[in-house]
C-alpha cells in the first residue's frame, strides 16, 4: 500500500521538558524524548507513569502544561497521526462504514475511499464482514477494525494504547501481526503495553517511563538484558513470571 502524496516528515519528534499536572498532580514531570521515524517503539512503565497521557498528547487529545514538541523541525502534523485505544469507539453501523470514517477529512473521492476501505479490510481479515454491523464483532475483530480504520489513513505515526490488553492470546497474536504489517507499510508505531513478552516480540526499542520521566530509551535486546536504571531492573523482575538474569 504505497503513499500517493508526498508529505513533510514529522520526524524526528523531539519532546522537551513536558509537564502535565492535572489538578496539581504531576503525571509528566519534565519528560524528554526523541523519536525517529522507523520501527516499533514500546513504552513500558508502572501504572500511573504517564504512558497513556504521552500518547494522548502526541495525538493532540491533551495539551501539556509546559514544555515543547518539535515535529521534524516544523509545526504540528496534519493528517499523519492515527491512534487506536484499548477499547475502540465504533459507530453503530457497518464495518465498512466504520473503516471509511477516518478518511472523510482527507477529501478523497468515493472510488478511492472504497478502494482503501476494501484493501485494509482484506489485510486485517475482515473483508467478509464488511456489510455486517460493527456491534456484532468479537473483541478481537473490533480491535482489528480499529486498526483497519487507522491504517486506511496511511499514518506516518500510529499510536497504540494497550491494544491487546482485553484480548485472548490468539486475538493478541493476530493484532501483533497486523501491527508488524503496518510498520512494514511505512508507519512508525508507538505503543504502550503491560505485557513484557509482547514487548520482547514486537519492540525495536523500548522507552521506560517512571514517575513522569523517561528513565531509559534503548534497543529492546539491550533493555531486557542490560537495563541501565535500577527502576527498570525492578520493573522487569517484578513483571516477568520467570526469573531473568541480567548481563552486567
Amino acid at each position: 500500500m504505497g503513499h500517493a502524496q508526498v508529505r513533510l516528515s514529522v520526524f524526528p519528534i523531539r519532546l522537551e521538558r513536558l509537564d502535565f499536572t492535572p489538578n496539581g498532580r504531576p503525571v509528566l514531570a519534565g519528560l524528554d524524548l526523541t523519536l525517529g521515524g522507523d520501527g516499533i517503539t514500546l513504552i513500558l512503565g508502572p501504572n500511573g507513569a504517564g504512558k497513556s497521557v504521552l500518547l494522548r498528547i502526541l495525538a493532540g487529545l491533551e495539551r501539556p502544561h509546559a514544555g515543547h514538541i518539535a515535529w521534524g523541525g516544523a509545526g504540528a502534523p496534519s493528517g499523519q497521526i492515527a491512534m487506536v485505544f484499548q477499547h475502540p469507539m465504533l459507530l453503530r453501523t457497518t464495518v465498512e462504514q466504520n473503516t471509511a470514517l477516518g478518511l472523510r477529512p482527507l477529501g478523497l473521492g468515493r472510488a478511492e475511499v472504497r478502494r482503501r476501505t476494501a484493501e485494509v479490510l482484506e489485510r486485517v481479515g475482515l473483508a467478509h464482514r464488511a456489510r455486517d454491523s460493527a456491534r456484532h464483532l468479537s473483541g478481537g475483530e473490533r480491535q482489528r477494525l480499529a486498526l483497519a480504520r487507522a491504517w486506511a489513513v496511511r499514518p506516518r505515526l500510529l499510536l497504540l494504547d494497550e491494544p491487546t490488553a482485553a484480548l485472548d492470546p490468539t486475538a493478541s497474536e493476530t493484532v501483533e501481526s497486523i501491527v508488524r504489517e503496518i510498520r512494514t507499510d511505512g508507519a512508525k508505531v508507538l505503543m504502550t503495553t503491560h505485557n513484557l513478552g509482547q514487548a520482547m516480540r514486537l519492540a525495536d526499542d523500548i522507552v521506560f517511563i517512571e514517575a513522569g520521566r523517561v528513565r531509559e530509551h534503548s534497543p529492546s535486546a539491550r533493555f531486557f538484558s542490560r537495563p541501565l536504571s535500577q527502576q527498570a531492573r525492578l520493573f522487569i523482575t517484578g513483571e516477568l513470571p520467570w526469573r531473568i538474569a541480567f548481563h552486567d
